[in-house]
């Protein structure tokens, strides 16, 4: 009888993590939207900081570095924190963060104070990102690529919004107009409260980790996984070294090459970031059904026909070709982060933190040897180089085949 007993709590924890919770994953879009619409004015205004404060580009990279590097060193962190203890308003916090460096960033008006004011958005990131993908994970059912393609849709949604808004109200109306973001903030503040209660009461569908659930794969070598996270984590300094080179210069790359004004130049970015969305909601529920490995191989290695083609179109041809990097690039990500937590399960909240830190960690670096590459030779320069990164998702190939393992 008491056997019986113990075994209750399980059977009800491990139905309740096997039942999607759609309101929670579409919240949980909703608040990455509304987080990466904020994050996404910081390159959005570079052209305005750039022209007000009379930088380089090597002084624009290093505003991208330090929001990155802020963004991505605590996640980890943070991460393998709140594995081992939850923090169910970890998401509020962080965007309290987001909130007062929006603020001062409104009044910005040198280079350290704008240094400043990234940095705090970038702390609320961190604190975000790590958390919000463990909810996504407890509230997918088992859907572990579509929850985090959803999440991810959200994200890459609010960061294509970000240069419409800078074209839009940024440019014609001045810096100070940062400050009617803070509204946006405030939103996002109170539905991550809604979030943080849920997660409070639902925190048993974490636990069932321990439970070996149908279809799981066997635990696989310490060395397999240990190659091959360093393999994964290989494709993502690829992709967002490459990433770093659209969304930082790619307006100043269409404005130097074809000669279009800085609002011009924001459009075609949004037509880029808004393709980024599409392939990130694309990838999560296609590697579901055919195998994350697959997804990852055909992401990061099949975008490099349209980069090479890209520093030799014209305008119309380099829009289109745009459509499709974002589009094939972008689907990697939900990817290689559900296929990395399967590698070490249990581990959610780390590898998130890991995943998407590095993710930042790289734009940010990249972001910074890119501006200094351009300010040694050109613009252009610049993406005849970053065309051939995406040759390394041959490295792809050396991954194991976790679908298989599952059936053994």
């Amino acid at each position: 009888m008491a056997t019986l007993t113990q075994q209750a709590p399980q059977k009800v924890a491990q139905q309740a993590a096997q039942q999607t919770v759609f309101s929670i994953l579409i919240a949980l879009s909703f608040t990455h939207f509304l987080n990466d619409t904020l994050q996404s004015l910081i390159p959005a205004m570079y052209p305005l900081v750039r022209e007000s404060l009379n930088l380089n580009f090597t002084q624009v990279g290093l505003i991208t570095l330090t929001f990155q590097m802020s963004a991505s060193i605590l996640q980890p962190l943070v991460g393998m924190y709140t594995d081992k203890r939850p923090q169910p308003f970890s998401l509020a916090i962080g965007m309290a963060f987001t909130l007062i460096g929006l603020v001062s960033l409104s009044f910005a008006h040198s280079l350290p104070m704008v240094l400043v004011s990234v940095a705090l958005i970038g702390i609320g990131s961190s604190v975000f990102h790590p958390e919000a993908s463990r909810m996504a994970r407890m509230a997918s059912g088992g859907k572990h690529g579509m929850a985090q393609s959803l999440f991810q849709l959200g994200g890459n949604a609010g960061s294509s919004l970000g240069p419409l808004l800078a074209a839009m109200i940024i440019v014609p109306l001045g810096q100070f107009h940062i400050i009617w973001f803070s509204l946006v903030a405030l939103l996002a503040i109170g539905v991550m409260i809604y979030l943080g209660k849920w997660y409070k009461v639902n925190t048993h569908r974490a636990k069932p980790k321990a439970m070996k659930l149908p279809g799981q794969q066997q635990q696989l070598p310490a060395t397999t996984v240990v190659i091959s996270l360093s393999i994964l984590l290989i494709l993502i300094f690829s992709k967002y070294f490459y990433m770093a080179s659209m969304t930082s210069y790619y307006t100043f790359y269409l404005m130097d090459r074809f000669g279009i004004s800085v609002q011009s130049s924001q459009v075609y970015l949004f037509i880029f970031l808004f393709s980024v969305a599409a392939g990130t909601f694309i990838g999560g529920p296609v590697g579901d059904r055919i195998g994350r490995k697959y997804v990852i191989w055909i992401s990061i290695l099949g975008v490099a026909p349209f980069s090479l083609l890209l520093p030799h179109a014209n305008l119309f041809w380099t829009a289109v070709l745009s459509v499709f990097i974002g589009v094939i690039l972008s689907s990697a990500f939900s990817a290689i982060l559900v296929y990395a937590q399967e590698l070490l399960p249990g581990k959610e909240g780390m590898i998130a933190g890991l995943f998407f830190g590095l993710a930042f960690g790289m734009g940010g670096i990249g972001s910074a040897l890119l501006g200094k590459l351009a300010d040694a030779t050109s613009i252009q320069y610049v993406y005849q180089i970053c065309a051939y990164l995406p040759l390394i998702g041959l490295l792809t190939g050396f991954l194991p085949n976790l679908e298989k393992q599952q059936h053994k």
